[in-house]
């Protein structure tokens, strides 16, 4: 997530990605009413305490519906445009590599939205994490500080920072 005007959190997507969301979205309202009939099915075969259908039926039901909320407060805060074209610097829709100072070794990921690589294989950090903030702004070779949800205070290197292209 970004924010805009310091106040409403928004979540940045590409147009292919806020699209995809959407198709999604439609297909599950779309399918509610079968999975309704589904489960007014299995709740006519008996005794509901040992009907393994029924409650299936419904456990899917949950799921769906929760995958349609979340999508729909992820659609309702979307900003949708291009990725970020400003190759060297950190923020929503970069990809950046970092290194932190306790570790040889370099960290990949996206500052983002894991709805917006759902078919990528990339780490994803929310720009409202610690890290995340920490990045937002800073430019390669810069050395930011942090602190984790548990206190401790980490520094982090940006050593690239790319446009996330999906």
């Amino acid at each position: 997530m970004a924010m805009t005007d310091n106040t409403a959190p928004v979540t940045w997507l590409t147009r292919e990605a806020y699209d995809r969301l959407k198709a999604e979205l439609a297909r599950l309202i779309e399918s509610r009413p079968a999975v309704a009939a589904e489960i007014n099915e299995r709740r006519e075969e008996g005794d509901l305490k040992e009907n393994g259908g029924y409650h299936a039926a419904r456990e899917e039901q949950g799921k769906q519906e929760a995958r349609i909320r979340q999508l729909q407060d992820v659609l309702r805060v979307a900003k949708v445009g291009e990725p970020p074209t400003k190759d060297g610097i950190g923020g929503p829709g970069m990809v950046v590599t970092v290194r932190f100072d306790d570790d040889a070794e370099s960290e990949t990921f996206l500052i983002g939205s894991r709805e917006e690589t759902a078919t990528a294989d990339i780490e994803v950090y929310s720009a409202q994490s610690p890290l995340g903030r920490a990045l937002t702004g800073t430019r390669v070779g810069e050395t930011r500080e942090y602190v984790t949800p548990n206190g401790t205070t980490v520094t982090v290197t940006l050593l690239e920072a790319r446009a996330y292209l999906g």
